[in-house]
């Protein structure tokens, strides 16, 4: 019997899998932070023979070389990736015998990159699933334009290829085992789905039921922008990352959080953005655990900028180190626990948070900036009439463009718009954060807003 045990990153929007026969494991596409990989195999009293990458991953720093060297394993890369160490070179059509049970076919399915690989896992001549990584994916399939504009013609219509390839070689019955596509910005588009089987895509996915022309300009025109930081993750996978290192980062009291901020270093707050707004140190940047921590912060930060956490609790520092050793920030510069009063010997700041009915009414009495931080996308398709709009990954560099008044920030659900306000505020900017569900309550309001059609592919650039 083979069982396949999901390793989720919801933060990152990306599943890990190890697969085993009750004695033998193998891994597909592990997270750097492997710890919950070997506690997997642990519980199950498995151990791990192989490793397999389906590709030289954009979204976070592989923890699959140092998988494979702690536990003996043999690590499974495309020869043709230009790599910084030794692995099994794999290529399609090669069939890995891992047990006596459990058998690997590969499958080279271009088109997230040009090496991408998926692989096939079989059973007793029965076709379990494939990893099909950011090949084929729950309703999608995984963005083409990662290694640039002049790469994305071609890749976008290798994607549309492979798809079809894993359609036809495998059965309806067949699982797809997916590593993107539950949140992570390598997904072309998002799905709410959970599991699926080829027969299911075969009947749903764009890329299997429309003309390849349509899905090709389809797919173009819903992308929008990704993380900044996806620029550091291929370089650092080519290389070869080692282990992870969580320890406990350096304590930083009170003056020497001070000296951090002044210094132009990042100090965050961990808290959530309503414990946050109510009192904060000056110039420390809200990213709450709460949220997609790692994305926003590995997207905003100037990459090589020391970190310093600040946490109600060393298990909240503890948490955030580890999804920020997932997108290669290795060691927080330091940390801090408790409350803010402990974190500073000045008076704290604050700032309001408000709902899309309050700003409504405000609009009545006096004129107030409205900023919106959501991406391009989200802005095409619906937003208040007379905003402003900077994307949150542009505000740093833009952050000029914000007049010199009271500022009300607004993203889709709150979280974007706290770590904007917090951004905002340690400039000097009046600010008011809208913790609000824009679709559910923007339209109640009596907002005025202007929709439109899904944005074009340049507008989506």
């Amino acid at each position: 019997m083979v069982t396949i045990v999901p390793i989720e990153t919801p933060t990152l929007g990306d599943r890990s899998y190890l697969a085993h026969d009750g004695e033998v494991a193998l891994v597909v596409d592990p997270q750097r932070d492997i710890d919950r990989v070997l506690e997997v195999a642990e519980a199950a009293g498995v151990r791990i023979t192989h490793v397999f990458e389906t590709h030289i991953h954009n979204d976070y720093v592989t923890g699959g070389l140092a998988l494979a060297k702690v536990s003996g394993a043999a690590y499974h890369v495309n020869a043709a990736d230009e790599v910084a160490y030794e692995r099994i070179p794999t290529r399609d059509c090669d069939v890995i015998d891992v047990s006596d049970v459990l058998r690997i076919r590969v499958i080279a399915t271009p088109g997230h990159t040009y090496t991408h690989l998926s692989y096939a896992l079989e059973s007793e001549g029965e076709q379990i699933g494939v990893f099909s990584g950011g090949s084929l994916l729950f309703g999608s399939t995984g963005r083409p334009d990662l290694l640039g504009p002049d790469q994305t013609h071609a890749l976008v219509h290798h994607q549309f290829a492979s798809a079809h390839r894993l359609a036809e070689e495998l059965p309806d019955q067949a699982q797809v085992l997916p590593t993107h596509g539950f949140g992570s910005f390598c997904s072309a588009t998002q799905s709410e789905a959970t599991s699926s089987t080829i027969g299911q895509e075969r009947r749903t996915n764009p890329a299997l039921t429309q003309a390849e022309n349509d899905y090709v300009d389809d797919l173009l025109a819903a992308l929008d922008a990704w993380p900044a930081y996806y620029a550091q993750m291929g370089p650092a996978n080519s290389a070869g990352p080692g282990a992870a290192d969580l320890s406990a980062p350096e304590p930083a009291d009170a003056a020497a959080l001070r000296g951090r901020i002044e210094a132009g270093e990042w100090v965050v707050d961990l808290r959530t953005r309503t414990a946050f707004a109510a009192g904060f140190v000056p110039g420390t940047f809200n990213f709450g655990i709460d949220g997609q921590f790692a994305t926003y912060l590995g997207w905003l930060i100037p990459w090589g900028t020391p970190v310093t956490l600040l946490g109600e609790s060393t298990a909240q520092v503890a948490e955030a180190q580890r999804e920020l050793v997932r997108i290669g920030i290795d060691r927080p510069a330091a940390a801090a626990t408790g409350t803010p009063n402990a974190w500073t010997d000045r008076p704290l700041d604050s700032f309001e948070l408000a709902t899309f009915a309050d700003l409504a009414q405000v609009r009545h009495h006096r004129p107030v900036i409205i900023l919106d931080v959501r991406r391009m996308a989200e802005w095409a398709e619906s937003h208040i009439d007379g905003a402003m709009h900077i994307p949150i990954h542009d505000l740093l560099s833009r952050v000029a463009e914000v007049p010199n008044a009271e500022v009300w920030v607004h993203c889709a659900a709150g979280y974007r718009a706290a770590a904007a306000a917090s951004i905002l505020s340690a400039r000097g900017v009046r600010v008011v954060a809208v913790n609000d569900s824009y679709a559910e309550q923007a339209p109640a309001s009596g907002l005025p807003l202007i929709t439109g059609p899904v944005p074009s592919k340049e507008a989506a650039a």
